[in-house]
């Protein structure tokens, strides 16, 4: 047990860690900015990866349905664990919505599309897409609405979730998913090679993004709000899993995007927002940290 613990450390933990660690050594040494890799990453590389992706799928439509209602139902619910556990402890607002936050949105893109690839094979590619995109929409709904209520509320929340790159591209995507439509080569070439940087620049850019915070302070909000991500979330895909049709590869993949430590677009809306940003990077540090011994564990075992 523990050499196949060790095997999957080192072969399919081990390489995605070594990026995130490469920028957080060179980001300083080369004066690399985070926010303006980021940016580049949230305007243009994840709305080029998301069309590409939805663009030339190719799915049967009650399995991706099933698997969007269950990824879907999975990351509600853990949200409003978040929520609910923020309330009880009677934090601020601003505190309230990054517990939401930092409970929904999973690293399911970069971490999640690279680890699942490397543990379940390339047949798994179609459903971890498929919850990458699920989760997304999901998640970024959730965190723009949530932030932006936070500070302006009314039809101003609803408008700027409308706005998200992300979600802007899936229009003209869906103009071309499952129909027969085919995406000019011009654009399928522009926006697959868009979207393979995605992944490494996210990655490069979290480390880039840790080495920017000062100091480290483990606080109980710190730690509660990094449980619910890792270790309540894939609690509840396990559970639900017995309520869904779905077995094998689908429902392993979902399981595994649902352990996924905070996405650094938590971090990036958080900023943009201004949604106590420097707590918020801090525990996607911490999770991230942590992460190494819950993935490790959880493709393990999944």
């Amino acid at each position: 047990m523990i050499w196949q613990l060790l095997n999957v450390f080192i072969d399919i933990v081990t390489p995605v860690f070594i990026l995130v660690f490469l920028g957080y050594i060179v980001g300083p040494r080369l004066q690399l900015e985070a926010r303006t890799l980021s940016r580049i990453a949230y305007y243009l590389f994840l709305p080029a990866f998301i069309f590409n992706i939805i663009s030339r799928a190719e799915i049967q439509a009650s399995l991706a349905g099933e698997m969007v209602l269950y990824t879907a139902s999975t990351h509600l619910l853990s949200a409003i664990c978040g929520y609910l556990l923020a309330r009880i402890l009677r934090r601020s607002p601003e505190m309230t919505a990054a517990y939401v936050m930092i409970a929904i949105f999973g690293n399911v893109g970069n971490f999640g599309l690279s680890l699942i690839d490397f543990r379940l094979g390339p047949e798994a590619e179609i459903p971890a897409t498929i919850y990458f995109v699920s989760i997304l929409v999901v998640s970024f709904v959730i965190c723009v609405g949530v932030a932006s209520w936070t500070h302006h509320g009314g039809l101003s929340a609803v408008l700027s979730v409308f706005k998200t790159p992300a979600l802007l591209a899936l229009a003209p995507a869906l103009l071309f998913y499952g129909t027969d439509l085919e995406v000019p080569l011009f654009l399928s070439r522009l926006t697959g090679l868009l979207g393979k940087a995605m992944v490494p620049v996210m990655l490069v850019t979290l480390g880039v993004q840790l080495s920017e915070v000062s100091h480290i302070k483990i606080t109980p909000d710190m730690l509660l709000s990094s449980s619910v991500r890792l270790l309540v979330t894939p609690l509840i895909a396990i559970e639900l899993g017995h309520f869904f049709n779905l077995s094998g590869i689908e429902l392993q993949a979902g399981i595994l995007q649902a352990g996924m430590p905070v996405a650094i677009l938590v971090s990036i809306i958080a900023i943009e927002h201004k949604i106590i940003p420097e707590f918020v990077t801090t525990t996607v540090l911490f999770s991230t940290v942590l992460s190494i011994l819950t993935l490790t564990i959880l493709l393990t075992f999944v």
